[in-house]
């Protein structure tokens, strides 16, 4: 799922070929899922002739900021969702394509055509697409986005609105759940997912299944401290996990094989998912369950422990008996397997 880094990007990349131009068309593809509150024709109707100002992200939400009097789109990437520039570069999170696609993009749910007024009736219109292969992304019209919802309902972005470290603290201590649970909820903390979650906890040294009113003073120091840095990093990197730093997780989450870098290991061990399942989760309460796509059978988790740092596994399944019956059921297999 795309967080906080790469929603950020996708709104500097709209806002850097965007803004000052008046959005001439708009191009929409049906869709009653993911155009929330409205449909695709009242979004496209909302926001032809408009000029956009900037788009501006809170969390894993952002919105285009449009000139005139009317509603904004509001919009969140759900799972797979990518903002994609014709003739720019791919912007997905993770699954990159190998080369250039063909435009329009696959599973595209609009296309904005933006045209400088300053340039001549010649000069070429920008195109703007945003694409969801999932359908877990949501497209709203709000007339007042930070104060209405999804917006509203998110708790302290790490980049715009970081809490005091006494803030801070008193919050966490009220808390009983498991440290990365809460990390994930997006009514606490808005744009931490679980990548994010990962590298604040392995850098603060504090286990994820670690409850929080048992947390040290030196813990939530740590914990504040690198809720905003891990943050900060990400997004002066642009969300370009080539330019992380050499000692972040991030750099083996989906490599194959032993890990160990820096004199410490990485271990790949059975493991319950209920933290990952929170971060996909927890957004997605207003699909229909029968809209929703199975998720992987297969969960992870990173955690951290002093000098060790655990990268988990559950088992999905048991090995068949051996042939011939009547003996005792051979041991399960254990299987240790990299993101």
């Amino acid at each position: 799922m795309p967080e906080l880094p790469e929603v950020e990007r996708a709104a500097a990349a709209i806002t850097a070929v965007g803004a000052g131009k008046i959005i001439e068309r708009v191009e929409t593809n049906e869709d009653t899922i993911v155009y929330s509150e409205c449909t695709h024709e009242e979004f496209a109707a909302a926001i032809t002739g408009r000029t956009l100002k900037t788009a501006k992200r809170y969390g894993k939400v952002f919105y285009l900021h449009l000139e005139g009097e009317g509603k904004m789109p509001v919009l969140h990437f759900g799972m797979t969702g990518a903002i994609q520039i014709n003739g720019g570069p791919a912007m997905y999170y993770r699954n990159k394509p190998s080369k250039p696609e063909a435009w329009p993009p696959r599973f595209t749910k609009f296309i904005l055509h933006l045209r400088d007024p300053s340039a001549g009736p010649d000069a070429p219109v920008t195109q703007l697409a945003f694409v969801d292969a999932r359908r877990l992304g949501r497209i709203r019209l709000c007339a007042s986005p930070m104060t209405e919802p999804p917006i509203s309902a998110l708790g302290f972005d790490p980049i715009l609105s970081m809490p005091s470290l006494v803030d801070f603290v008193t919050s966490m201590k009220k808390r009983t759940c498991p440290i990365k649970a809460l990390l994930l909820d997006q009514s606490f903390s808005a744009g931490v997912g679980n990548y994010v979650a990962d590298e604040i906890l392995y850098h603060a040294r504090v286990h994820p299944e670690q409850r929080c009113n048992t947390l040290t003073e030196a813990h939530l120091a740590a914990l504040h401290l690198q809720t905003s840095e891990v943050c900060r990093i990400a997004v002066e990197a642009n969300a370009d996990d080539e330019k992380y730093p050499d000692n972040w997780l991030f750099k083996w989450r989906w490599g194959k094989g032993k890990k160990e870098k820096h004199g410490m290991l990485l271990r790949f061990d059975p493991y319950a998912d209920q933290a990952r399942k929170a971060d996909s989760e927890s957004e997605m309460t207003e699909l229909e369950s029968d809209s929703i796509e199975p998720p992987n059978p297969v969960k992870r988790k990173l955690s951290a422990r002093g000098e060790e740092a655990r990268v988990t596994r559950r088992k999905t399944s048991e090995p068949k008996p051996k042939a011939g019956g009547g003996g005792t059921r051979s041991s399960r297999a254990k299987k240790s397997t990299p993101d």
